[in-house]
């Protein structure tokens, strides 16, 4: 089967505190988005990459990889006014029979081994969504009660999650909800079973000045390692 990346890139980055864009925002010396994609051409150099970027960022884009020197290795999407709706967009690109991965710009840390992990549990099982386990106590706030939570239950969600094309296009199909937070929560609803690996805790998502500054260190460390 073949596979595809999807990449969110649409955020803004408001929690960054900062006048520039997220993704395009430099992961030592590089834009993020470069580093996502860097990541997954160095697992498949022959991976069809799709970007959803807003139409309004399409020339910074361009400027940045004549800048680096980017090769035309990848389709531009138009992005929608939700993650949903970008998502939805990105998936007509996506040939039935094959494999995607739907993978967020903000988390440049992603591994070898996890992005092959994932790719190898979907193929068999038609998706796999990798999450980690809750380190802290959990409690459940609801107005003025909260409740607490039993950590061990609790299981925080990452990307990139990786699905047979045609079940994750079919649960596309649909209108937006609010409860639809991620790609598994539309599959799921879909009435599809979901299937759990082991994610990262380095797979984070950049959120703000202190996780890149925490990435770009987690960065160079590999690249010292190599």
């Amino acid at each position: 089967m073949e596979k595809h990346l999807l990449i969110a890139a649409g955020g803004k980055g408001e929690r960054m505190q900062t006048s520039g864009y997220k993704q395009f925002m430099k992961l030592d010396g590089k834009p993020l988005l470069l580093r996502v994609m860097d990541a997954f051409f160095q697992f498949d150099p022959n991976i069809h990459c799709t970007i959803i970027l807003p139409d309004a960022l399409h020339q910074d884009w361009q400027n940045i990889c004549n800048e680096y020197g980017c090769q035309p290795v990848y389709q531009l999407v138009e992005g929608g006014p939700t993650r949903f709706h970008s998502v939805k967009n990105g998936l007509k690109h996506i040939p039935d029979n094959s494999l995607v991965a739907i993978h967020d710009a903000a988390r440049p840390l992603v591994s070898q081994q996890l992005i092959t992990r994932l790719f190898n549990f979907a193929k068999k099982f038609g998706n796999a969504i990798p999450t980690i386990e809750v380190a802290d106590s959990v409690r459940m706030v609801n107005r003025a009660m909260n409740t607490a939570l039993p950590r061990e239950q609790i299981r925080l969600v990452q990307t990139p999650q990786c699905f047979h094309a045609s079940s994750i296009k079919k649960a596309y199909n649909t209108s937006y909800k609010d409860f639809y937070t991620d790609d598994a929560s539309v599959l799921e609803a879909n009435g599809e079973r979901l299937y759990l690996i082991d994610g990262e805790k380095e797979n984070f998502k950049i959120t703000t000045m202190t996780d890149l500054m925490a990435a770009d260190s987690i960065f160079q460390q590999r690249n010292q390692k190599r």
